[in-house]
């Protein structure tokens, strides 16, 4: 499994984070572990719900946002608050077959604010990323 984190040592991700990791399972596999509720736990956080375009969703720990995109063995794209006085923020889930039948995640978090803890939101991005991966085992 690799994994690939970009933060702010990148000035074309000044605004955003992303993490990246191969996972040796097949996308139908990722997308099936994801599409369980410890999958969605996993990206969202406990409470957290996947919906529909427009849907809605709120975790326990106070994050929120509503689902934007959502194609199937694709993309999830979602507006995320990390609470109720933070502005809105973009997490885009892409996936894609890789090589070798595996899946390549990649994770964008962007339209952060210049105060945003991007390392913490850099590691919470990697450790959901992680979950995902145990569920497809």
């Amino acid at each position: 499994m690799a994994t690939e984190t970009t933060g702010t040592e990148d000035t074309a991700l000044i605004d955003s984070v992303r993490v990246t990791r191969t996972l040796p399972q097949p996308l139908n596999d990722v997308w099936a572990a994801l599409m369980t509720p410890e999958g969605v736990v996993a990206l969202l956080g406990e409470g957290g719900e996947l919906g529909n375009k427009g849907d809605g969703w709120q975790a326990t720990d106070g994050t929120y946002g509503v689902t934007r995109t959502f194609h199937p063995m694709e993309q999830i794209r979602f507006s995320w608050h990390a609470d109720a006085d933070a502005p809105a923020t973009l997490v885009d889930l892409h996936m894609r077959a890789g090589d070798d039948n595996g899946t390549v995640l990649e994770l964008v978090h962007e339209n952060l604010p210049e105060d945003a803890d991007r390392e913490a939101l850099t590691q919470r991005w990697d450790t959901a990323l992680t979950r995902i991966a145990e569920q497809a085992n």
